[in-house]
């Protein structure tokens, strides 16, 4: 195999529309592996179906499974050597408890009976409910989210459940829940395959998805390639393959996606039969986007007004469009509505449930999708609608429990508010599970204040010592990838078995071990007295979910263990494709959304929502651009984008101990245009100041053709982080927030 840190992605397999993509199997060993045992990415949210070569007791190696429909064999870098991370000598091995001020080490009794007396007390109070926060990751197991959310909705009837997919994949979900009624990608990776127009709106998918990205180049070198469009204020690799780069303005990408659609309304490129069909709103959508002429566009946008008419065309006339979106769209303003217009254009266009036409609001976790299944991030499980009392009456019924206590008053609290909660004194214990808030969350300064606050109890849920765990009460060792066994799901809804490879070192637990001792040891009951948590192990958890799933768009009663075992590649819920007869989840009684108001996040009544008689079609929905809430100005006078590197994950818990990717991108830096760094005198390489209303950091910069006025630093380092810049501010629909729109000035720093 190549070098896979000078290559990222390896050697070019071509093919042509229609074909199959052909298998490369990536791998990499330390030694000669004596089993092998399946899994499948965790390093990024691709999927990516993974064989884990065990020697001795000790995970040696990797290897693509070529079978699988997502990788076909390929590894991403990150799969080729993360695995290393596993046997850090600094792993947690027992739990931690704070001791006269400092973090000691303690049995697991000790360590839960803490978290246990301080849960029992806060119940014990007026509202004691509303005392719970649970701030969780994207890395977990189905299983374990299902378990945590059972315990947060129906044993403690806490609406404050959330996780850092809030940072990532909320639009994700906000937007498919608008345009279509319920969570679900309606796409497929293998849309690749059949498509003659690729556009990627704000995704770096050469550096966040890179196997994605391998596939897309190798239909790229192929006969009859698809054309490409990016859309990004970056000289990213997707820029610099794309037949059309669009250099946005950060904060206006509402504005270029009105522009765009206006065009393909003027020019008919639409598909009339099946917007009359399948769809309502067109009318309320013609008004608006009638506002964005061309030459406003370009203006308020960057842009050259010939760049975005060819963009129009490139989208307007393809007759298999595939888009794929993420945290450009995701992390910046409006985000909501911009997303919800990718999805506008492709029902106007009639691009879906067919192969080729289709839509992928990505996730930037591996475990992303199954935080919104199973119900982890706040909402109901299953898709259900938090303000539907019918499926709060069936939850109730299936966990055998009073419905007034699952959490249905009003919508589930979201992280950005749950650290408000925690901030102000309402919130008094937060469990933390398997993300580091302390570096990944919007302006740091704020985030270490809440929390060192003496009166929140913080507990602490990972496989390292991270940056949050300084601040906690209670720290739990976790087991990881390779030292347990459940199912994760990724963007195109393929459902992976991880197997147990190794034992976790020490004392460490699976956190649905975790989970599940908490439940026993809180002693929840159901309504006739038996234990509310009956499953014990992975399997019999994951049955559970079956049950709770049954009838709902994710449906994976058809998908058992015995089922994913046996089978060489993972399996999708919901088949291919999504809306394959147009016919959209908008039924009211089957919705998992009334709607929101795209500008101010009001939610839309059942009332309202059954007055428009959807009737299975889908909503066409647009918004006017506004303004960002942060702008530059001549104090700060360039803007903020954060983002990804292909060689680092989130904030390098597991990546930056592997000495590959550690050496690969050892340290964070600032990327300036060449004309911007010239007015400031400002050399490649040299180490400059970044100055934000909220903090500094010191970078070395790194001159390039990043749009000007517009400053890059990735967000993975915990030493001169960028989120020491970024603001606290988020979408009003997707509560997304915005991470892409910081104000900054750079600085030489005097020698």
């Amino acid at each position: 195999m190549t070098d896979r840190i000078s290559d990222p992605w390896g050697s070019r397999t071509p093919y042509q529309p229609g074909a199959p993509w052909p298998e490369r199997v990536d791998a990499h060993t330390v030694a000669e592996p004596r089993q092998w045992v399946r899994s499948a990415s965790l390093l990024h949210s691709n999927g990516d179906a993974i064989d884990i070569g065990v020697r001795d007791g000790k995970i040696v190696g990797v290897r693509g499974r070529a079978a699988d429909r997502v990788n076909r064999g390929r590894l991403d870098p990150k799969d080729v050597y993360g695995w290393q991370a596993n046997a850090s000598p600094d792993r947690l091995t027992r739990p931690l408890v704070r001791r006269d001020g400092e973090l000691a080490e303690s049995t697991w009794d000790e360590a839960m009976g803490r978290i246990v007396e301080r849960s029992t007390e806060l119940i014990g109070t007026a509202g004691g409910w509303g005392r719970f926060g649970f701030y969780t990751t994207g890395q977990l197991f189905l299983e374990e989210y299902y378990t945590l959310g059972v315990i947060g909705k129906a044993g403690l009837g806490t609406p404050h459940m959330d996780g850092n997919t809030r940072l990532c994949t909320a639009t994700a979900a906000s937007a498919l829940k608008i345009s279509f009624g319920t969570d679900g990608q309606p796409g497929s990776y293998a849309d690749v395959d059949h498509c003659d127009a690729i556009a990627l709106w704000g995704h770096n998918v050469a550096e966040t998805q890179a196997v994605l990205w391998m596939r897309m180049l190798d239909r790229r070198r192929g006969a009859d390639p698809p054309a490409m469009l990016a859309v990004d204020p970056r000289p990213t690799p997707v820029a610099r393959e794309a037949d059309v780069h669009l250099p946005i303005r950060p904060g206006t990408n509402l504005a270029l996606m009105n522009g765009l659609l206006r065009i393909i309304l003027h020019n008919g490129w639409i598909d009339e039969p099946y917007v009359a069909a399948h769809t309502l709103g067109l009318d309320e959508v013609a008004k608006v986007v009638d506002a964005y002429r061309l030459d406003r566009v370009a203006e308020i946008c960057g842009l050259r007004p010939a760049d975005i008419e060819r963009a129009a065309e490139l989208v307007g006339t393809a007759h298999r469009l595939l888009s794929t979106v993420l945290q450009g769209f995701y992390q910046s303003h409006q985000a909501t509505a911009a997303s919800v217009a990718v999805n506008n254009l492709h029902l106007l266009r009639g691009m879906l449930g067919r192969p080729g036409a289709g839509v992928l609001q990505m996730n930037g976790q591996p475990t992303a999708e199954n935080t919104r299944e199973a119900g982890a991030d706040g909402d109901l499980p299953g898709f259900r609608n938090w303000d539907n009392p019918a499926h709060v009456r069936e939850l109730a019924g299936l966990w055998n429990v009073d419905s007034g206590t699952i959490p249905h008053w009003s919508p589930p609290t979201n992280a950005m508010q749950i650290w408000r909660y925690a901030e102000q004194g309402s919130i008094k214990l937060l469990w933390i599970s398997g993300t580091n808030p302390a570096v990944s969350l919007p302006d740091l300064a704020r985030i270490r204040r809440i929390l060192a606050r003496p009166e929140l109890f913080v507990v602490v849920q990972d496989i390292f010592r991270t940056e949050t765990a300084e601040f906690a009460d209670v720290v739990l060792p976790g087991a990881t990838w390779g030292e347990k066994t459940g199912t994760f799901t990724n963007a195109d809804r393929t459902v992976h078995l991880s197997e147990k490879a190794v034992e976790p070192p020490g004392e460490a637990r699976p956190d649905l071990d975790i989970f599940l001792d908490y439940a026993r040891r809180m002693d929840f009951r159901d309504l006739d007295g038996a234990p509310l948590i009956k499953w014990t192990d992975p399997e019999s958890a994951y049955q559970a979910w079956q049950r709770c799933s049954a009838g709902r768009p994710c449906d994976y009663t058809g998908i058992s263990y015995e089922r994913l075992r046996s089978s060489d590649s993972g399996i999708q819920w919901g088949g291919d494709r999504l809306y394959t007869d147009g016919t959209f989840n908008t039924a009211p009684d089957y919705c998992e959304t009334y709607g929101q108001e795209l500008t101010t996040g009001a939610e839309r009544t059942g009332e309202q929502y059954r007055a428009l008689r959807p009737d299975g079609r889908a909503f066409l929905v647009a918004a006017h651009y506004r303004p960002a809430p942060e702008v530059p100005g001549d104090e700060y006078p360039l803007r903020l984008v954060t983002g990804r590197t292909v060689y680092q994950f989130h904030t390098r818990t597991k990546t930056g101990r592997v000495p590959e990717l550690d050496a690969a991108a050892p340290e964070p830096w600032v990327e300036l245009h060449t004309a911007d760094a010239g007015a400031l005198g400002v050399a490649d390489g040299e180490t400059i100041r970044v100055v934000s209303p909220r903090g500094a950091i010191e970078v070395p910069a790194r001159l390039c053709g990043i749009r000007p006025g517009t400053v890059f630093v990735p967000f993975h380092y915990a030493g001169q982080a960028a989120n020491e810049l970024t603001i606290t501010a988020w979408d009003p629909v997707s509560k997304q927030p915005m991470f892409k729109l910081a104000a900054v000035r750079v600085e030489r720093i005097e020698a």
